[in-house]
């Protein structure tokens, strides 16, 4: 007989708290089911908190169920809460439930409710000693129990973006170099060094640049600390397309629009001298400024957050927005508005 645990929670968002729940019943059941609970006036869009704990708990025996209705969240809100929730819970997991996992007291009514066995898990959190209100309330200092899969929605991103010799290296290894790590890579130099040698671009090649670029970046964010430096990304991959083909498709735009969402660019000045390091192309001062231009062109073309550095003290100006960025409080988080799965 197959028995069946369950967890419900808003989870917003989810946190190692809420995990412990799952992974504890996961251990002690067969199948173990976590409804996402979600309702319009909330701070996190509910479809995403379902994405999220769906890629928290991949393993299998996980199910992870999502709910948006706006139904009555305290039983003092409607004289039939329970009734109300019992038909809610049916309509979703319909088997019949054996344990109900949770840290919150109101697990032992729901088990009543759903004639199953409260399972606390750590009710004093002090297994895991903290809640989504002090993730939402300073996600930094909770950094340790945000799980990868969550991290990109707090995480602040600072992107260096120019023409050739203009420093983005270097200053991204000195910004990462502060938080004791090390910046996200510009994964089309490896690409070139492998595949094309500066010869014979096509646009597959930038279409798989934007895709590398956009892997490593993921899963180095879910790794990472609350401010992450990110040297060159997809909008620089964009101009490189434009500047070695002549074309920018759609595709590469929307890929590029895409990645600009969230972050903070810093645009260096072609001001500096050229330097050959053996995989450099334009030399031409008006070749570099086209491209810095071109940089400029998208970042306004998507609405991006940006700003221009350039001049003798760029180094200084560049960490002080590394600062201004570190001291923003409010996350970017995304909207899904998707229809109810």
């Amino acid at each position: 007989m197959t028995v069946h645990g369950f967890l419900l929670g808003k989870f917003m968002p989810p946190h190692a708290g809420h995990l412990l729940c799952a992974q504890v019943g996961r251990a002690r059941v067969d199948v173990m089911t976590v409804l996402v609970c979600s309702h319009d006036a909330e701070a996190i869009d509910g479809y995403l908190r379902a994405d999220l704990m769906r890629s928290c708990l991949p393993e299998r025996g996980f199910r992870v169920i999502h709910m948006h209705r706006d139904i009555p969240q305290a039983p003092e809100d409607h004289p039939d809460f329970w009734p109300i929730w019992r038909a809610a819970i049916a309509e979703h997991h319909p088997e019949p439930i054996d344990w109900v996992f949770g840290s919150d007291t109101y697990i032992h009514r729901l088990a009543q409710e759903v004639g199953a066995r409260a399972f606390p898990v750590d009710p004093d959190r002090r297994v895991v000693p903290v809640s989504g209100t002090a993730i939402r309330s300073d996600p930094a200092a909770h950094w340790s129990y945000v799980p990868g899969p969550v991290r990109p929605l707090y995480q602040k991103r600072l992107t260096m973006l120019g023409a050739e010799s203009t420093g983005k290296t270097t200053l991204s290894e000195d910004l990462a170099a502060r938080t004791g790590t090390v910046p996200i890579p510009e994964y089309g130099r490896d690409y070139d060094a492998l595949y094309r040698h500066g010869q014979a671009w096509i646009a597959s090649d930038f279409e798989a640049i934007m895709a590398g670029h956009n892997a490593l970046a993921s899963c180095m964010a879910e790794r990472s600390g609350p401010l992450i430096v990110e040297d060159t990304d997809e909008v620089q991959t964009l101009v490189w397309a434009e500047a070695l083909t002549g074309e920018a498709p759609d595709q590469l735009v929307a890929c590029a629009r895409a990645a600009s969402c969230g972050k903070r660019y810093v645009l260096l000045g072609h001001d500096l001298p050229w330097i050959d390091d053996g995989t450099r192309h334009f030399p031409d001062p008006e070749r570099r400024a086209w491209f810095t231009q071109k940089l400029a062109h998208w970042l306004d073309a998507f609405d991006a957050d940006w700003v221009a550095v350039e001049g003798p003290d760029r180094a200084a100006a560049v960490h002080a927005e590394f600062d201004a960025l570190s001291a923003r409080s409010a996350p970017n988080i995304p909207r899904h508005g998707r229809p109810s799965d």
